[in-house]
């Protein structure tokens, strides 16, 4: 969930609300946990990889707006990178499995 969260924040500023809204779309994994994503974007902050403060632009009560920080950019450019490698490796081990499948078909 962490690089899918810093992602988002590329995109622009956001609130709790906001970002869960975003991961369900982003993931389709069904509802995001507000416990999660909440505790998620704290440890976030107390590293320096996102900010927040309070906005009183929206309606309604004031809510936390998180924004990534330059920090959190390089991280999200290291999870690119990782997700990029793994995704490669996943590819040769789909194709050599395809390989062996149809070596073995063939030999049947």
């Amino acid at each position: 969930m962490e690089p899918a969260v810093l992602l988002l924040l590329r995109e622009g500023a956001s609130y709790g609300y906001e970002l869960a809204d975003g991961l369900e779309a982003l993931l389709d994994e069904g509802r995001v946990d507000f416990g999660n994503l909440y505790r998620l974007l704290r440890a976030l902050e107390e590293e320096g990889i996102v900010c927040s403060s309070w906005s009183e632009d929206t309606p309604g009560p004031m809510k936390r707006v998180y924004e990534i920080t330059e920090e959190g950019v390089v991280l999200l450019e290291t999870w690119v990178e990782s997700l990029r490698t793994a995704q490669d490796r996943v590819a040769v081990l789909l194709r050599r499995h395809e390989l062996v499948r149809a070596q073995r078909q063939s030999g049947e």
